[in-house]
């Protein structure tokens, strides 16, 4: 039996402020965006690949980092990927030149495929069944919460600093991260068996960066471009020729017969379903907040906080709810209310304020409070410690890929609305290609040409269709809810315990 750790809760917490950097590098770089133009010089294409970069190493080596973390223990290898992501940090704040920037970025997306897969397994070996999924709502909410501070802390530095410092506020959250993993994480056994998976590595990889890619670029170009319609079904032969050859290797990547437990598919679906809204939701929200109700970076995060603290309050609620009335009671409810506050969210129009926006971002951050951190217990529930690294990087490359697809269909549906709504009919082509392109770009051109009609249309424009974006995602919602009623377990499967733990903690 695993040996309990006395300062686990300690090693969480500063495993959690670690997490920070993960989420505050996901909206972060939003924030210098327009900077990074200016004082880099670089194109369209160039700040696209600013994200683009990290997004596709993080797709590419999620799997990978899970295998290595199981074979040879997570603690050494976690010290690694802090130090790359520090330093990977440190190459982004003084890239003087867009390929630098990208390359660094690169590098940062490799730090945080080790870090996301690896903290997460940490938790199946520093706790015991009865005080995971308590650990696992801290986690949760230590990934997302960097999602509004990015912003909040990237406007103030971008406002007092030069705009390498949005990413030299990493290096601190890191060097914790180290200080915390030497002195309060055990060391543990990996299994130490087999060889790796290298055929499977490159094929996992490929595959799950064409079909990233394939996303992103439909999100950009549309679904019908050729090089979209190739990238997706590239990734989707090739991750189908990783599937086929896995059961057949002496030591695979990731262990597919995790598929044939029912815990493990229905927490990571729903929880890839949840995410999916989730992400939806954070793509319009910042928009809306600058385009529409003319807000700063900084105010957007400071906006974004109702969703926040609606998560953090539901998800303390939901581990006495599910000990209480069982898995499938709570997230078929935080479902219906996320289904609920996105629906209440399509009601918003351009002429309203941001208080009108308070009540239904507190309403979805409820629902997803309870929804996230159970199914993702329940998920994690399924793993022994032998292949806990490998399952969770299965967990995060399902919640990765369907991020990404959530934004890209949602994209689509937004950019597809706004275009049909704003008129473009007599201005020159360059200038109704920039309106076309998005709500700020209208709102910036109308300013600059003295035409608030043409801004208000471009408003109302954005805000029909974030109004159809929304109403997709509510309908995810109510699918989310009739899934979880039919297939959760009851109070009794909640309960159940995960099987006995293949490796004893050794002294760190």
């Amino acid at each position: 039996m695993t040996q309990l750790h006395p300062r686990r809760w300690w090693a969480l917490g500063a495993l959690a402020v670690s997490l920070l950097t993960v989420g505050l590098d996901l909206t972060v770089l939003n924030v210098a965006v327009p900077t990074l133009a200016v004082d880099l010089g670089a194109t369209t294409t160039q700040l696209q690949w600013f994200g683009n970069a990290y997004t596709l190493a993080l797709a590419a080596l999620l799997l990978p980092a899970g295998l290595l973390g199981d074979r040879f223990g997570p603690k050494n290898l976690l010290l690694a990927a802090l130090a790359v992501f520090g330093l990977a940090s440190l190459g982004c704040a003084y890239a003087s030149s867009p390929g630098q920037l990208i390359a660094a970025r690169v590098v940062l997306g490799v730090g945080a495929a080790f870090l996301i897969p690896l903290t997460l397994s940490l938790l199946n070996i520093l706790f015991p069944p009865e005080e995971r999924a308590k650990a696992l709502t801290t986690w949760v909410l230590a990934t997302f919460a960097g999602i509004p501070l990015g912003p909040l802390l990237g406007g103030w530095l971008l406002d007092h600093f030069a705009w390498g410092s949005v990413f030299l506020i990493n290096v601190p959250l890191t060097v914790v991260g180290v200080l915390a993993v030497l002195l309060l994480i055990p060391r543990t056994r990996g299994s130490g068996q087999g060889g790796i998976d290298f055929r499977g590595i490159a094929l996992s990889a490929a595959g799950l960066v064409a079909l990233t890619y394939g996303f992103v670029h439909a999100g950009e170009h549309g679904w019908t471009d050729p090089v979209t319609l190739g990238l997706i079904a590239l990734g989707v032969v090739v991750l189908a020729g990783f599937c086929w050859t896995q059961p057949r290797v002496a030591a695979p990547l990731t262990d597919l017969a995790l598929f044939r437990e029912p815990r493990f598919v229905w927490g990571a679906t729903l929880a890839t379903m949840a995410s999916f809204a989730l992400m939806g939701l954070l793509f319009v929200l910042p928009q809306l907040f600058q385009a529409v109700q003319g807000a700063d970076a900084l105010q957007t995060g400071v906006r974004l906080l109702p969703l926040i603290g609606g998560m953090l309050v539901s998800a303390k609620l939901a581990e006495r709810l599910v000990a209480a009335l069982g898995v499938r009671v709570v997230v078929t409810f935080g479902f219906a209310l996320l289904a609920a506050g996105l629906a209440w969210g399509s009601t918003t129009s351009a002429a309203d304020g941001y208080g009108a926006t308070v009540g239904w971002e507190i309403v979805i951050g409820l629902g997803t409070g309870c929804t996230l951190p159970p199914l993702m217990t329940m998920s994690m529930g399924a793993l022994t410690e032998g292949r806990a690294g490998a399952g969770s990087a299965l967990i995060q490359v399902l919640r990765q890929v369907g991020g990404t697809i959530g934004v890209a269909v949602l994209g689509t549906v937004l950019n597809g609305a706004y275009r049909d709504g704003v008129p473009v009919d007599g201005l020159p082509a360059p200038v109704a290609d920039a309106v076309r392109g998005s709500a700020s770009s209208a709102v910036a051109v109308a300013e600059k040409l003295h035409l608030p009609a043409l801004a208000a249309s471009a408003r109302t424009a954005f805000t029909d269709g974030m109004a159809a974006t929304l109403w997709v995602c509510a309908g995810l919602g109510l699918a989310g809810a009739l899934l979880a009623l039919l297939f959760l377990p009851g109070r009794t499967g909640a309960g159940e315990q995960p099987r006995e733990s293949e490796h004893d903690v050794v002294a760190s």
